[in-house]
């Protein structure tokens, strides 16, 4: 028997006025998902727990199986294990977004966009290496990921004090949460030592030049230190691969034993190549017990507030990952020797550009 998931990252969403009160999901040609309703069975699953936060991180943990009341740490200790950032006991991790940020004369700080305009990862890589070449040091360490997602690495104990996505702060006001940063010591000259250097950044200022966004400022959340996880295995007794662009849910796969299957031209965005994800995981079936197959697109284009992008994301997972699958399956395995679920993880609706529990 072959298992696998396939996971439109925060494809829910609620009617729409521009969309004639449907959906995205109505509204988007799926022919691939429309049969297998016909054919399957409809589920409703509520991945959010009571009391945690509706994101990617807790939801992606209950569709593989794991109790976020019995595992979850926080976001980025996952994504370090992507990274191959080993967490010593005595350290934390952070998620690190490069961000485009306004800073007013009076103090206040907006948040202008949590991607710095989906900046690309050679840009990136070479920001943070500038980073951690200037404030990298016994105590912060700094580690490149995929385009906007990096890492901090914080060793010692920090006083508590409230961390936010930034994507749930898009073009609103963050001074509170800014202010909270600048209370502790070792951030406050941090923050101050990032912002004067990316500011000046040969990489930020051809963007600027290009018109689009600089990535001006770092955010630091979702922290944590290392989660105690079995293996898939070790609860279910198959073996596995994940197929992802992004590090969180690599980094769920890491800790779960899963094979990380890296897919050239995975982005994480609308311009991720579908179809090498496609093969990659007809492929990894052909070895494995099950594969998860995790889509962004959707997500980065609910943050954003952007119905047309959303509902193509939506119909690019149809018709560029479903529909290959389904029928690369058949053709392997036949039916009925496999068993497939298409789900999203959490809703990202366009009208609140952040995710909610919903079931």
């Amino acid at each position: 028997m072959k298992y696998i998931i396939l996971v439109g990252d925060g494809m829910g969403d609620q009617p729409l006025p521009e969309l004639g009160n449907k959906t995205p999901l109505e509204a988007a040609q799926t022919p691939a998902m429309d049969s297998l309703c016909c054919h399957g069975e409809l589920l409703r699953l509520q991945t959010i727990p009571a009391g945690f936060p509706p994101g990617s991180d807790v939801a992606n943990l209950s569709l593989l199986g794991y109790l976020p009341q019995e595992y979850y740490t926080g976001r980025a200790p996952l994504e370090a294990a992507s990274m191959g950032v080993q967490l010593a006991p005595e350290e934390i991790a952070f998620r690190c977004n490069l961000v485009t940020l306004k800073y007013h004369p009076g103090g206040q700080v907006t948040m202008v966009d949590y991607s710095a305009g989906h900046i690309t990862t050679p840009e990136a890589g070479e920001l943070i290496s500038v980073l951690q070449q200037a404030l990298g040091s016994e105590q912060h360490r700094f580690y490149a990921g995929v385009s906007y997602r990096h890492l901090m690495v914080h060793k010692g104990v920090l006083p508590g004090f409230k961390t936010v996505p930034p994507h749930d702060y898009m073009d609103q006001d963050v001074t509170e949460f800014w202010r909270q940063y600048q209370a502790v010591p070792q951030l406050r000259k941090l923050l101050a030592g990032a912002r004067l250097l990316l500011e000046n950044h040969a990489v930020n200022r051809k963007r600027r030049e290009q018109g689009q966004r600089p990535a001006n400022g770092i955010w630091l959340w979702g922290q944590g230190g290392p989660p105690s996880m079995p293996t898939i295995r070790e609860q279910y007794g198959i073996s596995g691969a994940m197929i992802s662009a992004v590090d969180l849910l690599k980094g769920i796969g890491v800790y779960g034993g899963l094979e990380i299957i890296k897919v050239d031209g995975a982005t994480g965005y609308l311009d991720t190549n579908y179809e090498g994800k496609a093969k990659a995981a007809l492929a990894a079936l052909s070895k494995n017990d099950f594969v998860f197959v995790h889509v962004e697109a959707p997500d980065e284009a609910g943050h954003q507030g952007l119905i047309k992008e959303k509902v193509r994301a939506i119909e690019d997972f149809d018709q560029r990952i479903v529909r290959p699958i389904v029928e690369g399956l058949q053709e392997m395995v036949g039916s009925p020797d496999y068993r497939l679920v298409i789900a999203m993880d959490h809703y990202t609706p366009i009208a609140l550009r952040t995710h909610v529990s919903m079931p």
